[in-house]
């Protein structure tokens, strides 16, 4: 058995990959159109996953783009993607900087959580040891749900 993919549907394909690619750093490996089934599938992976994933097709994460409108609810109910960072602090300041809200701040210096613009809930946990606490993040409370 191997560990393939993730999917997640997407509201608007471009606003999705502005925050996956541009804002947490995810790289388009490849994307496929389905004229007949209307859709559009963008997979993505990790920039220290991608080497590996070009090979072997995982593990990445899948966009699906209908391109009929639809609604999707439930958001939580999916769980939560989960991505190793160099510096959680830098990153999370990133987010914020081009208006994405930090659920749950990086106070330990170790996880946080961000949502998508589809509602999907993004882990974030610092590669290596936990960084020391430094504000604005050490005390700042959370927000909505993660």
């Amino acid at each position: 058995m191997r560990y393939l993919h993730t999917m997640v549907r997407v509201h608007d394909l471009e606003q999705s990959l502005h925050f996956y690619c541009d804002l947490l750093g995810l790289k388009e490996m490849y994307r496929k159109d389905n004229e007949k089934g209307r859709f559009t599938l963008v997979f993505l992976a990790a920039p220290d996953d991608a080497e590996r994933a070009e090979k072997t097709k995982s593990p990445l994460l899948e966009l699906t783009y209908n391109w009929d409108p639809e609604t999707y609810d439930g958001g939580r109910n999916f769980g939560h993607l989960a991505f190793r960072v160099e510096n959680i602090y830098e990153l999370c300041q990133r987010l914020m900087d081009n208006g994405v809200v930090i659920n749950r701040p990086p106070r330990d210096g170790h996880m946080a959580f961000v949502r998508s613009p589809d509602n999907i809930s993004i882990e974030l946990l610092q590669e290596g040891e936990h960084l020391a606490p430094q504000e604005p993040w050490a005390s700042m409370e959370n927000t909505g749900e993660w």
